[in-house]
């Protein structure tokens, strides 16, 4: 099974090490990247991990700017997926009607994770014996 186009999207200042995701394309225009997409996913930003917090933008400009809408869900194909691995941060990278909507496998996508871990973890743990 192979994936199609796989395009990475973030404010330049964030702009991943494109080495790293071989055959990604990266822009920081959030409508182009939504255009027509099969399947979208979200990640929070981890501010955590940045060297200098103070770099992380206003949390209201990076919703308007870079937020998943149901507004800007609407350029995405019809029967779009909308993926979140969490935590969420509602209201920063994804809205509350996104979320919940009918295009949202979230849920399912953290509970089949958590059942994912838990075999990974028990199949280490048996190899120790």
């Amino acid at each position: 099974m192979g994936t199609g186009e796989i395009v990475i999207v973030s404010p330049i200042d964030y702009k991943p090490d494109m080495k790293l995701f071989n055959g990604a394309e990266y822009t920081d225009n959030i409508e182009s990247a939504l255009s027509d997409a099969d399947v979208v996913v979200t990640l929070r930003v981890q501010k955590e991990r940045m060297d200098d917090e103070t770099q992380f933008l206003d949390q209201s400009k990076y919703f308007k700017d870079y937020g998943l809408t149901s507004d800007r869900l609407k350029l995405c194909k019809k029967d779009v997926i909308v993926m979140h691995p969490g935590p969420m941060n509602r209201g920063v990278e994804i809205e509350n009607t996104v979320a919940d909507g009918e295009h949202s496998v979230i849920t399912e996508q953290v509970t089949n994770g958590i059942a994912t871990r838990m075999a990974i973890l028990s199949i280490i743990e048996r190899g120790k014996d």
